[in-house]
C-alpha cells in the first residue's frame, strides 16, 4: 500500500488539489478554537494544512512518505506546522481521548479493516470531540471521478453507524447525508460523484 501512494504522488502534481474538502472546510466551525486535530490518509496533505491555517494543532497520518514530504513542503509554503506521523492506519491507533477533532476524507478502507480503525478514530476522540467525514458512497461506482472501484471499500451511513455501535461508542450524528456533489479537487477528483457525509459527536 505505501509503494502504491508513493507512486501516485511521486511527482510534483497535488494530486487532490492544495485546497481543502468542502465539506470539511464548512464544518470547521464545530471545532473549538485552537484545537487538537488528527488526520488520518492525509495524502498530501491539502486539509491538514488548511486545518493548521485555521489556527488547529494538526497532526497528519498517512502511510506514503512521500506524501507527508509534500505535506511538510505546503505547510512550509503556507507558513503554518502540520505534525506528521507514517503509519498505515490498519497497524497504527491514537492514543485514546488525545485529540478534539477528527477529519477523515476519502479514507477507503475494505469492510474488513474499516470497523476497527473507526473505533479506534472515535476512540482518539476526548468527549465532546467532533469525527467529520466525507467518502464515496457505493452509487460512486460506475463514475468517472474518482475513488475504488470495489464496492466493499465504499461507505454507506448504516456502515458506519453500526461501526460505532458494535465497538460500544456512544454519541450524537449531527450530520447524516448521501447524494450527489460536484468534485474539484485537483485532477484526481474531478466531476460529478455520489458521497457519503457524516458528523459524530462522542458523548461528552
Amino acid at each position: 500500500m505505501r509503494e502504491f501512494w508513493n507512486q501516485k504522488f511521486a511527482d510534483t502534481t497535488y494530486k487532490y488539489g492544495q485546497q481543502p474538502n468542502v465539506f470539511l472546510a464548512e464544518q470547521a466551525g464545530l471545532i473549538p478554537a485552537g484545537a487538537q486535530v488528527l488526520v488520518p490518509g492525509d495524502g498530501e496533505g491539502r486539509n491538514g494544512v488548511w486545518l493548521a491555517q485555521q489556527g488547529f494543532v494538526v497532526t497528519s497520518v498517512d502511510c506514503s512518505d512521500v506524501g507527508l514530504d509534500k505535506t511538510r513542503a505546503l505547510a512550509t509554503a503556507r507558513g503554518v506546522q502540520v505534525n506528521t506521523v507514517l503509519a498505515d492506519l490498519v497497524e497504527w491507533a491514537p492514543q485514546p481521548d488525545s485529540v478534539d477533532a477528527v477529519a477523515v476524507v476519502y479514507l477507503h478502507l475494505p469492510s474488513s479493516l474499516r470497523p476497527k480503525v473507526m473505533a479506534d478514530l472515535a476512540r482518539a476522540l476526548r468527549p465532546g470531540g467532533v469525527l467529520v467525514l466525507e467518502a464515496f458512497h457505493p452509487n460512486q461506482l460506475g463514475l468517472t471521478s474518482g475513488g475504488p472501484k470495489d464496492v466493499d471499500m465504499l461507505y454507506t451511513l448504516a456502515g458506519l453507524r453500526s461501526d460505532l455501535l458494535n465497538a460500544g461508542l456512544q454519541g450524537a450524528e449531527l450530520v447524516g447525508w448521501e447524494g450527489p456533489v460536484t468534485l474539484d479537487e485537483g485532477p484526481f477528483h474531478q466531476g460529478p460523484a455520489q458521497v457519503t457525509r457524516w458528523v459524530w459527536r462522542r458523548q461528552a
